[in-house]
């Protein structure tokens, strides 16, 4: 994202250690979110609005850093700061973003809902695909050996996991049910391959700097629009009327409803947080590959939990994720040296549009 680079922007070090936060906070929300989604619908839940809604709820504690980063640059820069730094465009871009992930919510609730988690978490993989192609249109997204390997092998790991699917539908759903979630998870895959590149078609089209402070408030937007969307969905369907009876008939019981509905507020948002910031601190392609790579540890954390069935496919499945990892970032840190390795004079300014 050299287009962005200015003064005022982090560090080669500090982003590096951003990038590493937003990783840790994608792989907590990637691998934890699905597993408790899920773990709603076998005891029990029934509201998929409600689940959806759950996704971005927690948004209200993004204002804690916006807080503290306010206060931060208040006390450290000469001139007034605003608490605020985000600007009318790109709070609209950010309000039509968080409107389309308020649907896509729905989408991937809906999936959930009908499919295990190793099926669904197959399905959302093909979502590198779309990403990769939606990356190309909107931003432009330069192409090289080690990244289109690594999309192949997470490509053709995914194609491996599908081997098993015939076997995995639920023992009291019908084909009929099955075969509409698996299209709707299609569906929440491909929104969210478009998703992620208007982020960071959203970050480069700014006219003005964008900081993680700024990242941090685009979220927050993002999130508050994604569950207004949900708000009106549970109001039609009359999800709040049901809630106080549906934690009693909860199979783990009343309070670990409630606790449940709080911590998978809080591990969605990991994920979407940490998935912008990747994108702030790398790309959307790059994003993509890390929730596609994290797929076999969900596969292997559902296996635990939930006793799904650990077939070969699913490690051959992992071997080729890792490997398209490491194919990526050793593509990463060759590019990483070349560019230090040109003379400065070469490395013109580029100025946003």
């Amino acid at each position: 994202m050299a287009e962005m680079e200015s003064a005022g922007k982090p560090s080669t070090a500090m982003k590096r250690a951003l990038l590493f936060l937003n990783v840790i906070l994608l792989s907590i929300g990637n691998c934890g979110g699905p597993l408790v989604m899920r773990l709603y619908f076998i005891h029990g839940g029934k509201r998929i609005w409600l689940s959806s809604w759950l996704e971005t709820a927690a948004w209200p504690f993004i204002i804690i850093p916006i807080t503290i980063g306010y206060f931060y640059r208040r006390r450290n820069q000469s001139s007034p700061t605003n608490f605020f730094l985000m600007k009318t465009p790109i709070f609209i871009a950010s309000a039509v973003i968080g409107v389309l992930t308020g649907f896509d919510d729905y989408l991937y609730a809906y999936g959930m809902a009908r499919l295990p988690v190793s099926t669904s978490s197959l399905i959302i993989a093909t979502q590198l695909a779309f990403t990769a192609a939606f990356a190309f249109l909107l931003v432009k997204q330069k192409f090289t050996c080690y990244s289109t390997n690594a999309i192949f092998l997470l490509s053709i790991g995914a194609g491996i996991l599908a081997l098993h699917t015939s076997s995995d539908r639920p023992a009291n759903e019908s084909s009929r049910e099955y075969v509409f979630g698996f299209l709707m998870t299609v569906a929440a895959a491909a929104i969210y391959g478009l998703i992620l590149p208007l982020v960071e078609l959203t970050y480069k089209k700014a006219k003005q700097e964008i900081s993680y402070a700024l990242v941090l408030e685009i979220q927050m937007v993002m999130c508050l629009f994604a569950t207004a969307v949900c708000t009106v969905g549970m109001l039609i369907n009359n999800d709040f009327k049901v809630i106080g009876r549906e934690a009693r008939e909860f199979g783990l019981g009343e309070t670990s409803y409630y606790v449940l509905m709080m911590g998978s507020a809080l591990i969605w948002q990991c994920f979407f947080l940490g998935a912008i910031g990747v994108i702030f601190c790398g790309s959307s392609l790059l994003s993509a590959i890390i929730i596609a790579v994290l797929l076999p540890v969900t596969e292997i954390l559902a296996v635990i939990f939930y006793q799904e069935k650990f077939q070969a496919e699913k490690g051959v499945s992992l071997a080729l994720s890792l490997w398209g990892f490491a194919s990526y970032f050793y593509g990463e840190v060759k590019h990483t040296k070349k560019e230090k390795q040109t003379p400065q004079t070469e490395m013109l300014p580029v100025s946003n549009p």
